[in-house]
């Protein structure tokens, strides 16, 4: 299996044509640009978010020129220090233009929804996200069968439906 990874990866957020779907199903992600920004959200100080920038430009700009970013975090309760942290920056990304919507875990094995990571570009193009043990991400498998895109489309819309919005959530 060959996993696309940096530049190449990077290309599909520039080049789908109607709609980027996210379905995160971990309760941590070890990204090391944001980990800064994680422990002074922890720590309770203020943090501008330096390494988001780029990616709310992205979503600004594709939404303005009609394109979609959509996500369900699926989330185990309470809430993971990690997925707090999520919920949080999620209010500058929604701000930008993506659509961040939350599903408890519970619900989603109750829907039968998949316990991986994938990005689903047009309803036509699946990247099935693969972590290490140490929940850092390691590359993206480009999947095109058909019948797979499919299913991952119907989970698409089946978290979409049980989903509740970023605000509503952070508020309950």
């Amino acid at each position: 299996m060959s996993l696309i990874t940096g530049d190449e990866f990077s290309r599909l957020f520039r080049t789908f044509e109607h709609t980027a779907f996210r379905l995160e199903v971990r309760d941590r992600y070890d990204a090391p640009y944001e980990n800064a920004s994680l422990a002074r959200f922890l720590a309770a100080e203020e943090d501008d978010l330096p390494w988001m920038r780029d990616w709310l430009y992205m979503i600004r700009e594709a939404t303005e020129n009609g394109r979609r970013f959509s996500r369900v975090r699926v989330v185990s309760m309470p809430l993971t220090e990690y997925s707090r942290f999520g919920v949080w920056c999620a209010q500058f990304t929604n701000e930008a233009g993506e659509d961040i919507r939350y599903l408890q875990r519970e619900r989603a094995r109750a829907e039968n929804l998949p316990d991986h990571d994938y990005w689903l570009f047009d309803s036509r193009l699946l990247i099935s996200m693969h972590f290490d043990d140490a929940d850092r991400f390691l590359g993206g498998e480009l999947i095109e069968d058909p019948t797979t895109v499919v299913q991952h489309s119907y989970w698409r819309d089946a978290a979409w439906h049980h989903a509740i919005g970023r605000d509503e959530f952070a508020i309950g």
